[in-house]
């Protein structure tokens, strides 16, 4: 483990600008409701253009559902968004606490296997939400 000098409040400043940036994007969704067809958010690229869904669509409408408190609705918008929401918060909340500490964490996105893993599992969701009969099509947004 490498230790890090820092006084605190200089190293919580790149903490608190990504929880500042998170908030304000938390909040742009909570206004624009992207549950609600023709609102201010624009439509995924991906789907306007060719049809499909790419790894990411549903995933404005699965936090909105999050903030929302409403778990299902999130899950079936973007269940693999939901999962990536919540080892980003786990890797955040290891990369605060070791910047406060002054010790380098090492969490599950410094294995050497992690983006080979990520990339893996994003190119199924991509292929299995767009098969188009069931059980699949239930996962289509």
């Amino acid at each position: 483990m490498v230790t890090l000098h820092r006084p605190v409040p200089f190293a919580l400043g790149a903490p608190l600008m990504v929880a500042a940036s998170t908030t304000l994007v938390c909040a742009a969704t909570w206004v624009s409701d992207p549950t609600t067809p023709g609102g201010p958010l624009p439509v995924c690229p991906t789907k306007a253009l060719l049809g499909i869904d790419c790894p990411g669509c549903g995933s404005a409408r699965m936090l909105y559902s999050l903030m929302h408190g409403n778990l299902a609705a999130a899950a079936r918008f973007n269940a693999l968004g939901l999962v990536a929401l919540v080892l980003l918060v786990w890797a955040y909340v290891g990369w605060t606490y070791g910047r406060v500490t002054g010790r380098r964490v090492r969490g599950w996105q410094h294995q050497r296997w992690a983006a080979m893993v990520a990339l893996l599992l994003v190119a199924a969701w991509f292929v299995v939400r767009n098969i188009p009969f069931a059980p699949f099509n239930v996962l289509h947004v």
